[in-house]
């Protein structure tokens, strides 16, 4: 699920991405979505809640993105970003908690302090 690097390059050319954005998306594909081998298996109760934020988060952000198309008012389009933030930071909870009640808690069972250290990288990325 890596980005493409020439997708990337050509959404730079166009000037889709700001230089924060093209930093945050290095940092995905070089951290988060690297391969890795764990020694536990991922047991999450909450997949299908997350599944269900996101495409809320995917259709809100469309809708955003309507406005911008339609020439809405900035306070409105701004408002309505943070809403998306909101969701999204919400969504991040879920998986966070997911994560450390099921994937952490056996990690720590087990010694595997690769997975502890990937969240600890995953957190620092996330707080960004």
């Amino acid at each position: 699920m890596k980005f493409d690097q020439d997708e990337r390059e050509g959404r730079r050319h166009h000037g889709e991405h700001d230089h924060e954005t093209e930093h945050a998306l290095e940092a995905i594909d070089s951290s988060v979505l690297a391969e890795h081998t764990h020694s536990h298996t991922h047991t999450h109760k909450n997949s299908q809640a997350v599944l269900n934020r996101l495409s809320k988060c995917i259709g809100h952000l469309s809708a955003v993105k309507h406005m911008v198309e339609d020439g809405r008012d900035c306070s409105e389009v701004l408002i309505q970003l943070a809403a998306v933030r909101s969701a999204i930071n919400a969504t991040c909870k879920i998986i966070l908690k997911d994560h450390i009640d099921h994937c952490i808690v056996d990690a720590v069972e087990t010694g595997d302090t690769e997975t502890i250290e990937e969240l600890n990288k995953a957190i620092e990325i996330l707080m960004k």
